[in-house]
C-alpha cells in the first residue's frame, strides 16, 4: 500500500509588505509626499525672505560628528595612487555649516541628507533629511521663534492645526511653552538634577540615589549620562509638547557638547530642544566657538564612545581650526521628516520619505 501523503499545513504566513515603489503603495503615499514638497517650499520661502542663503554641504566627511551615542556609516576614499583613507557619511551638516559661518556667511540653511546607523523605527530612519540653519551674531532664542514659525507654516500647508502622536494632541497654533531642564526633572520626575552636576564634574552616585528614590531602576554600570537619559525618556519627554509646542532649555554642559556656556551659569550649556506631542523635533545651540574647550569636549565624547561601544571617530581638525575664526552664532537642526509626519498625520517616517530604505 502506498504511503499516505503528508497533510498540507493550513497555517497562513503573512506576505511581506509591498515595496514603496509598487503603484498602489505609492498612490497611497503620494498625497503625503506632495505635502512634504509644499512644506519644504514654504520653509524655504520663509528663510529666503529673511535674508538666508541655501547652501549644500558635502555628505562625505573626515569625521561624521563626535556624539558618543550616534553611530555612523564608514567607507573608504581611494586616491589616484590607490591609497585608501577612511571617510564617513555625516550624521549632521553641523561641522560644515560652522565652517561656512567662519568663512563669513551670516544666515544660511540647508535641507541635508544625513545618515545614522543603528537607527530604525517609526521615528528613526538610517537616512533622513535635516533642516539646519544658522544666524551669526544672534542669540539662540531667535531660533525658538523660527521653530514655531515652521510649525505654523506646516499647519497652513496641510490644514491641520491639531497634531497627534500616540494619543497626545498638540495645537501648534497655541503660544509655545518653555521649561528649563532642571525644572522638568524636578516637576515631572521628582529628581533634583541640578544637585548632581557642576561646571566641571557630575555626581553619578548622587543622581543614582535621587533617581532610585523617585522609583527609577538604576544598574550598577549606568553612568551619569545613562541615568539622565533614562529619566528624560521615561518620565519627561513623553509629556512635552502636549496641548501646545514646548521648548526644553538650558542643559548641563555635559549634555551640550557643542553649546557655549550660559552667561553667569557656567554649569549650563545654551541648548534647547523643541517638542510636539512628546516627539523631539529640533535641537538648537548658542554655538561654542572656543576651539580648545571644543576639543576637550569632543575628546571626552569619544572617550565615552570607546568605553561604551569600543570605537571612536576622528576629530575634524579643520573644524577646530575654523572655530578660531567663527563669529558668535546660533544654530538649530530640525528633523524635517518628523515635522512632515506630524503635520500630515502619517504614522511613521517611511510614509513621508520619497524613497525609504527597505528594512534589514
Amino acid at each position: 500500500m502506498p504511503a499516505k501523503p503528508e497533510p498540507k499545513s493550513c497555517s497562513l504566513s503573512t506576505p511581506p509588505p509591498s515595496p514603496w515603489w509598487t503603484p498602489h503603495v505609492h498612490a497611497d503615499r503620494r498625497p503625503l509626499l506632495l505635502a512634504r514638497a509644499r512644506i519644504k517650499s514654504a520653509i524655504r520661502s520663509f528663510l529666503e525672505g529673511r535674508g538666508f542663503i541655501e547652501v549644500e554641504t558635502g555628505c562625505l566627511q573626515v569625521s561624521p560628528g563626535n556624539e558618543a551615542h550616534l553611530h555612523a556609516f564608514e567607507t573608504e576614499m581611494v586616491g589616484t595612487d590607490l591609497a585608501r583613507v577612511p571617510r564617513y557619511l555625516h550624521t549632521s551638516p553641523e561641522f560644515a555649516m560652522k565652517k561656512l559661518i567662519a568663512a563669513g556667511e551670516r544666515r544660511i540653511f540647508t535641507f541635508a541628507p544625513v545618515f545614522r546607523n543603528r537607527e530604525r523605527g517609526p521615528l528613526h530612519a538610517p537616512e533622513f533629511t535635516m533642516l539646519e540653519w544658522y544666524r551669526a551674531g544672534e542669540g539662540s532664542e531667535t531660533l525658538w521663534e523660527d521653530c514655531i514659525a515652521f510649525l505654523r507654516l506646516a499647519a497652513e500647508v496641510t490644514g491641520r492645526t491639531e497634531w497627534d502622536w500616540r494619543g497626545r494632541v498638540c495645537d501648534v497654533t497655541r503660544t509655545y511653552d518653555f521649561t528649563s531642564l532642571d525644572q522638568a526633572f524636578l516637576q515631572m520626575a521628582g529628581v533634583a538634577l541640578d544637585e548632581t552636576y557642576s561646571a566641571d564634574a557630575v555626581d553619578r552616585d548622587g543622581l543614582a540615589q535621587r533617581a532610585q528614590a523617585a522609583g527609577f531602576t538604576v544598574n550598577a554600570d549606568d553612568s551619569w549620562s545613562d541615568i539622565f537619559s533614562k529619566v528624560l525618556t521615561e518620565s519627561i519627554e513623553p509629556h512635552l509638547g502636549s496641548l501646545r509646542p514646548e521648548l526644553l532649555h538650558d542643559y548641563p554642559t555635559h549634555e551640550a557638547a557643542l553649546a557655549r556656556r550660559v552667561q553667569d551659569y557656567p554649569q549650563l550649556g545654551e541648548r534647547f530642544e523643541l517638542y510636539v506631542c512628546g516627539v523631539e523635533l529640533a535641537n538648537g545651540f548658542g554655538e561654542l566657538t572656543d576651539p580648545d574647550e571644543q576639543r576637550c569636549r569632543l575628546v571626552a565624547q569619544m572617550d565615552l564612545k570607546q568605553q561604551l561601544y569600543g570605537e571612536r571617530y576622528p576629530i575634524d581638525e579643520d573644524f577646530l581650526a575654523a572655530l578660531a575664526h567663527m563669529r558668535p552664532a546660533s544654530g538649530c537642526a530640525l528633523g524635517f521628516d518628523r515635522l512632515v509626519m506630524l503635520a500630515t498625520g502619517a504614522s511613521n517616517l517611511d510614509q513621508v520619505i520619497w524613497t525609504p530604505q527597505a528594512p534589514v
